[in-house]
């Protein structure tokens, strides 16, 4: 089963790589918006989940969050991050900026120990106030699943213009401020062979990263349902031996099996 998250406000929910997070979703709680149509979303398929309610605003986020954050406070339970996830892609609400600046605060009035995550397939970091926004996050987390031109067509499935060129030198604008987060996985999609494990995709990624010079790498793989399934997950051995070529560049790297 795909999943759909309820919007604006989600979970606690134990996330493999932020610990007990509390999920902020800008997009509608029936369907999905996303610049991104990746084989392996757990929330199924854009043409499957075409939302017919909108947005939610800015205000209905604010309020929902901190509803949400008093209430937690009242029954002692802590969140360790807010994360901006959910049934697309956070930036490409209009808002997007002015909600992180109401998010900071709002977790400066209640959680001051808590981080702000946001993940990303960082289709829109060229427009210079999501830049600005992302910069100002305590975990700015940028999807790079490949830099192999025609694998990202079939895994990532871009809806619009796409260039991983200027993807990277995006990335690199952030001058270490952001953690890159690369999706590895085994198995098939069409008939095409989408194992990107092997050196043939990871050496041409490792440039990249380095290049990039983040301050951490997260790497993982499928952990939930597919809307495709002759896709697998990458075995312990493979995510280890690429964190272990990461970890050559001093980059730091965390590893979810």
């Amino acid at each position: 089963m795909t999943v759909i998250y309820p919007s604006p406000i989600f979970g606690p929910v134990h996330s493999r790589r932020l610990g007990v997070s509390l999920g902020i979703n800008l997009l509608p709680a029936d369907g999905k918006v996303c610049t991104f149509d990746c084989i392996y979303c757990e929330c199924g398929f854009n043409a499957d989940h075409r939302p017919k309610q909108s947005l939610p605003t800015r205000e209905e986020v604010r309020s929902a969050l901190e509803a949400r954050l008093q209430d937690m406070r009242q029954n002692g339970s802590t969140p360790d991050v807010l994360t901006f996830a959910g049934n697309g892609e956070p930036t490409a609400h209009p808002h997007f900026p002015e909600i992180i600046e109401d998010t900071l605060a709002l977790r400066d009035k209640y959680f001051p120990n808590a981080k702000v995550s946001v993940l990303s397939n960082s289709t829109f970091i060229h427009r210079p106030a999501v830049f600005e926004a992302l910069n100002r996050v305590d975990n700015n987390i940028l999807k790079l699943d490949t830099v192999d031109e025609e694998y990202v067509r079939v895994l990532d499935r871009p809806t619009g213009r796409y260039s991983i060129r200027e993807i990277i030198e995006g990335m690199k604008a952030f001058k270490g401020n952001c953690i890159v987060q690369t999706m590895f996985l085994k198995g098939g999609y069409k008939g095409q062979d989408m194992d990107n494990t092997s050196d043939k995709f990871v050496l041409p990624w490792l440039k990249a990263v380095k290049e990039i010079a983040p301050r951490q790498v997260m790497i993982y793989t499928i952990d939930r349902e597919t809307p495709d399934h002759d896709l697998q997950k990458a075995t312990h051995e493979e995510l280890d031996r690429i964190a272990a070529r990461v970890r050559e560049t001093d980059i730091p790297v965390s590893v979810s099996y």
